[in-house]
């Protein structure tokens, strides 16, 4: 099982290897600035997370906010990255693809910031990419951005490891309307086990908060062909939850951790809010 999770993470993280940290940074920024979008500092603590944020904001009290995955946090299955800022930031295209209502996007901690200039610690983005230091500069970001579009309520959207981390808020904030995940991590100890891993040892985990989540409307997407994240992992998290409060979980055909969420963006998202509010 280590070895085929060794062969995936090589394929992964190849191109990204040879893409330096600052051509990364330009390119997310593209891509917020082509949607009228603009990235901006958010300090919370003594940790710098960066949002991309509408220059025009509707301000209608419902915010939907975007949580980016782990990004490139490894050169190799060995070695972390110096630099976790993504190669593709799968969480930012979605966040730019949803169609109507207030959006925001936040990065994952040490992602577009320059880790290494501002020595950001490795551990953010390897065994404690899920510590509870950083759950609370994440709430700490959302209650800025709450006050940022005057939101009353929050629907929050986490892209694989982004996931973990907008499951562990739901689970502490009483403003979260849903949940909505894509190829989401929910249960990073049944994860590394799935995949012969080490544990994430620093990490929080939201299979240890069940009972804080049941009370949270919640939709999971996940790709039948997702082998990074597999369909089984989320339909047995969702099986941890009593029945009447149990998450529902989408497959989808023909779909694999990263294809082909963006292009069915606009559909996803407005079948998952159906859901969600009718739960």
């Amino acid at each position: 099982m280590r070895s085929i999770l060794a062969v995936l993470m090589l394929a992964l993280v190849a191109c990204a290897s040879v893409v330096p940290s600052a051509e990364r940074r330009a390119q997310a920024q593209h891509l917020a600035q082509a949607q009228d979008f603009a990235f901006e500092r958010l300090r919370t603590g003594t940790l710098e997370l960066m949002a991309a944020l509408p220059r025009r904001m509707r301000q209608d009290g419902d915010l939907s906010v975007y949580i980016e995955g782990d990004g490139f946090a490894w050169s190799s299955p060995e070695q972390p990255s110096e630099d976790p800022t993504p190669r593709n930031p799968l969480g930012l295209r979605l966040a730019l693809a949803q169609d109507g209502g207030d959006v925001a996007y936040l990065g994952r901690a040490c992602q577009y910031v320059g880790a290494v200039a501002t020595h950001c610690p490795q551990r953010y983005w390897t065994d404690a990419r899920f510590a509870p230091e950083l759950i609370d500069a994440y709430d700490g970001a959302l209650d800025t951005l709450k006050r940022r579009f005057q939101a009353q309520r929050l629907t929050l959207v986490g892209y694989s490891g982004g996931a973990t981390v907008a499951a562990l808020l739901a689970a502490r904030r009483g403003d979260v309307a849903g949940l909505i995940t894509v190829a989401g991590n929910l249960d990073h100890a049944a994860w590394t086990h799935w995949h012969g891993l080490a544990p994430l040892a620093g990490s929080d985990n939201p299979a240890e908060h069940i009972a804080a989540l049941a009370s949270v409307a919640q939709v999971h997407l996940v790709g039948a062909a997702d082998s990074v994240v597999p369909p089984q992992l989320l339909t047995a998290f969702a099986e941890r939850f009593p029945v009447s409060y149990r998450p529902l979980v989408q497959v989808q055909p023909g779909f694999d951790h990263q294809c082909c969420w963006v292009e069915q963006w606009p559909r996803l998202y407005a079948w998952a809010r159906r859901q969600i509010n009718h739960r």
